[in-house]
């Protein structure tokens, strides 16, 4: 669901006092004065509630254009996810303050709404002369740097080079395009500049991305020289990178949570039995992220101090429901998609919903309520052959489960025979003011149990 941006009439030359982190209407407090004036200033909205700024990806409006209430007029990234926002008000998009690329701070004025085609020219003459803030800055990197691909699942992912002229633009000249169609173009390698948008105002839309690239397809490919493997990375060297809107939001998350006392507990379980049921209904569209998240909610159900979190320090709460987030590298950064009622909810209904949030992180289309509401943190690096590491605690959260791959290791058996089995380590980290050694190890012998006899899985 998009959301609205938040204005407020200009009385005059004047510009009102507003909160800077609450997205609220101001509508309901105007006074007689204000009700006549005829401009008004449109807002950085606040789309989730760690973000302090936003980052302009698209302006979907330009300058002039007629607006109607709820129509999408700009696309704004926020810490987490890339979101349509719609105006509240009817009216002309008079003048935009803050380009594609620049960065603006909650609540700060990013464009300005004139009410008739009148008042344009005045709402261009106030936004030239307004000196009430600095102009929010730009985030400029090397123009060839390019963002390099991000795995398909991960815990972590490292920075990454971004292009100062912005996606949807070629050469300085606005291109606008949906989220979505950014993505598809992403994948399909196709260009956006060479694409003929056919969405409201020429807006480039998924299925003109999808129809161009058919076309592509059909054409003789061109021979193209060889690239050097540094700019195929879309890396160059020596470059200072500043952090993204949300690598910044990562960066303060970790530095949070070196402030919270933590101690890691590690555990080896022996994965056949849950390998032999993957393998039997994987063809149903089950993946083992869904096993794992399904396996470790019912063993939270057993251990709800586990599924508890501290934010203040003084108390805890014992979470009434079991939302198991998983963490997923995307291009920029990391985000932890939420599984949620992962206790109550089938395996088969479980596997299509992760898909589907994996598919919205990649696309940055996630709702702030599908990757901030996790209640424990699964961390899974296994398909990549990491074998064991330790996971970050989220703030707010009491554990997170590093899982490593499952691998054939030689064992003993209580008679003394030898043999082989599939084991897999998994190392919790947790917040030792809530959670202690105890309820750590009680909650990984319950685990491992159902790992190791996973008919209710399935259930």
């Amino acid at each position: 669901m998009a959301h609205l941006l938040n204005t407020s009439f200009i009385p005059g030359s004047r510009t009102l006092a507003r909160n800077p982190t609450t997205p609220v209407l101001i509508s309901g407090r105007r006074s007689r004065s204000q009700v006549q004036a005829k401009i008004r200033e449109i807002f950085m909205p606040a789309l989730s509630s760690t973000m302090t700024e936003g980052k302009i990806v698209s302006w979907v409006k330009s300058e002039g254009d007629k607006l109607s209430k709820g129509e999408s007029v700009v696309v704004v990234e926020s810490d987490k996810a890339d979101m349509d926002v719609e105006t509240f008000y009817d009216g002309y998009l008079a003048s935009i303050m803050v380009e594609e690329g620049g960065v603006a701070p909650v609540g700060s004025a990013i464009a300005l709404l004139a009410e008739t085609e009148d008042e344009i020219a005045e709402a261009k003459a106030k936004a030239t002369s307004s000196s009430s803030s600095p102009p929010p800055q730009e985030t400029k990197i090397p123009e060839n740097a390019a963002p390099a691909a991000a795995p398909k699942a991960a815990a972590a992912a490292a920075p990454v080079v971004s292009s100062s002229t912005h996606p949807a633009s070629e050469g300085g000249k606005r291109i606008v395009a949906s989220p979505y169609a950014k993505k598809l173009a992403k994948e399909l390698k196709v260009e956006l500049g060479a694409v003929v948008g056919t969405g409201p105002m020429g807006r480039i839309v998924a299925k003109d991305v999808e129809a161009f690239a058919a076309a592509q397809a059909q054409a003789p490919a061109a021979t193209s020289p060889p690239v050097p493997a540094a700019a195929a990375a879309g890396i160059e060297l020596g470059t200072v990178v500043p952090f993204t809107t949300m690598q910044g939001a990562v960066s303060r998350n970790m530095i949070e949570s070196l402030s919270v006392p933590t101690f890691r507990v590690g555990y080896t379980i022996t994965t056949n039995a849950l390998d032999a049921l993957y393998k039997k209904i994987k063809s149903k569209g089950v993946t083992m992220t869904a096993l794992l998240a399904k396996a470790t909610a019912l063993a939270l159900v057993q251990h709800p101090v586990v599924n508890s979190g501290c934010r203040d320090g003084k108390s805890f709460t014992y979470n009434s429901s079991i939302n198991v987030a998983v963490a997923v590298a995307i291009d920029g950064g990391l985000i932890t998609p939420v599984l949620q009622d992962a206790d109550k909810v089938d395996i088969y209904t479980l596997s299509r919903k992760w898909k589907e949030l994996v598919d919205k992180a990649r696309a940055k289309q996630l709702q702030p309520h599908e990757y901030n509401t996790g209640t424990f943190t699964l961390s899974n690096l296994g398909m990549f052959g990491v074998d064991r590491f330790d996971a970050i605690l989220p703030p707010g959260t009491g554990a997170i489960m590093a899982v490593g791959a499952s691998q054939p290791t030689v064992v003993a058996s209580k008679d003394g025979r030898i043999g082989m089995k599939n084991q897999m380590q998994v190392n919790v980290t947790a917040d030792h003011r809530v959670i202690y050694g105890a309820d750590l190890a009680s909650f990984l012998q319950t685990l491992a149990k159902i790992i190791e006899d996973p008919k209710d899985l399935t259930f």
